[in-house]
């Protein structure tokens, strides 16, 4: 899938540079979001230690080093070279090609069979990395992430009759027990519950499906508390306020919306979350 030329980024930023220790200095700020550790030779290590289906301890340092570069290819919106450097260091780099591609199909790519295929090879790479990376949030959370995207475009209803919704959730719940601060999966939270109350009346949400409204709103609330200045949190936000209340919340999820934009994007992924709450709001 790595094989063709992937849609380039179409916001190129110096901005979005984080070359030598930027990259280190500005990561708190960056993964916010994601809560995904630093990799360095330490961090590296310590998972090689966990597993020896990992790799050589003696390759920790080595490895580092070519996910740190994959990183910084992913902030400033190389994201065929990010993906390609994870797939590369196979389960170690799992975090970064699922986001790699998982941020690319969902912005970048218009063919809805090629971006379907997409979503679901990250989630796939998702779920065999569970295994061996059990403890890792994001092993959980892309595997929640992917499968979200492609349940909204097969629609909600498919998505539920095929069991997917409460796999979103399951990863999702592991998620937040592992990282309970990881702003991203909170907001995907407050959109599992939102979609289903939206789609099945919140009645049969919360008995079937144990989704409530104020669940949902008790994540976004967490989502922006975690990362106010995240646009992805304040679109989600939007998002979540129409699914739930439509025109009744309209003016509050423009408002969400307006303070997406107005923010100032810290790489690549969230340059493309501001062009779409633009693009949305024209």
């Amino acid at each position: 899938m790595a094989s063709k030329k992937w849609a380039a980024f179409p916001h190129p930023d110096k901005a979005f540079d984080y070359s030598g220790d930027k990259l280190e200095k500005n990561w708190p700020k960056l993964h916010a979001g994601d809560q995904e550790p630093y990799p360095d030779e330490t961090q590296i290590a310590k998972l090689i230690k966990s597993s020896s289906k990992l790799g050589k301890p003696a390759d920790a340092g080595k490895i580092a080093i070519q996910l740190q570069e994959g990183w910084r290819a992913f902030h400033r919106g190389d994201f065929q070279q990010a993906f390609e450097i994870g797939d590369a260091a196979g389960l170690l780099g799992t975090a970064l090609a699922c986001k790699a591609m998982g941020i690319h199909a969902n912005y970048l790519v218009d063919n809805d069979k090629d971006k379907l295929a997409r979503f679901e090879a990250t989630a796939a790479r998702a779920e065999a990395a569970q295994a061996v990376l059990a403890k890792e949030a994001n092993a959980h959370y892309f595997q929640a992430f992917a499968l979200g995207r492609y349940s909204q475009m097969i629609s909600i209803a498919k998505a539920l009759a095929q069991g997917l919704a409460g796999k979103v959730r399951a990863s999702l719940e592991m998620t937040l027990k592992l990282a309970p601060k990881h702003a991203e999966a909170h907001t995907a939270m407050a959109l599992y519950h939102a979609e289903v109350v939206s789609k099945v009346g919140s009645m049969i949400a919360g008995l079937t499906y144990g989704a409530k409204a104020s669940i949902a709103e008790d994540h976004l609330k967490t989502a922006l508390k975690l990362t106010p200045d995240a646009p992805i949190a304040h679109i989600e936000h939007g998002n979540a306020l129409m699914l739930l209340y439509g025109a009744k919340k309209e003016d509050e999820a423009a408002a969400s919306y307006a303070r997406a934009i107005k923010l100032k994007p810290r790489d690549a992924m969230e340059a493309l979350d501001i062009a779409f709450a633009k693009a949305q709001m024209e």
